[in-house]
């Protein structure tokens, strides 16, 4: 995250453990498991946000309903801060209905053709997966490997399993990647 950027930050507490999340009035740029991989490093030093801070009320209302085992459409503003390929992944990523799965590559082939380019730069959208700054909403988990094994959830694998469970897709097929 660029550091001229103030954050406010608060901690939700879901069935899957606390999760930090981070925005500056309408704003939500961050929304991670804490302790996860990637967990931003001094968010201790963020301010804490006013309970009523719009993009904390927007959070809430998503991550409440979402743990209900709702399928949410989130109505605040995401500010996910990263290069224009890692947006373009991560607006790829937001189209992934719930209870669904794609694939690395799949994901890859997309943005390549949203930006015209002739070749899917899978490993570059891997790595753009792997640093979505805003779990859940932007749906990462819901990615597999080509071979439909479960792969690198910042997360952690069970919680991964648990999510997708949550919203309804039968995990049982699914291989933990070695």
């Amino acid at each position: 995250m660029k550091s001229q950027l103030t954050f406010q930050k608060a901690t939700y507490v879901s069935p899957l453990g606390p999760m930090l999340m981070a925005g500056n009035g309408n704003d939500l740029y961050g929304l991670w498991f804490v302790g996860q991989k990637r967990f931003p490093s001094g968010s201790e030093q963020w301010e804490d946000a006013p309970k009523d801070a719009p993009f904390l009320v927007a959070v809430r209302q998503w991550l409440d309903a979402y743990f209900a085992g709702e399928h949410p459409t989130f109505q605040g503003r995401l500010k996910p801060q990263g290069t224009p390929f890692m947006q373009a992944v991560w607006q790829e990523m937001l189209l992934v209905p719930p209870a669904t799965t794609t694939t690395y590559t799949e994901i890859a082939h997309r943005v390549a053709q949203r930006l015209g380019q002739p070749a899917p730069a899978v490993r570059a959208a891997s790595t753009a997966i792997g640093r979505n700054p805003i779990s859940l909403i932007i749906p990462c988990h819901r990615v597999l490997g080509t071979d439909g094994s479960m792969r690198g959830y910042a997360g952690g694998l069970d919680r991964k399993v648990a999510l997708l469970t949550l919203e309804g897709k039968d995990c049982s097929m699914l291989k933990a990647h070695r």
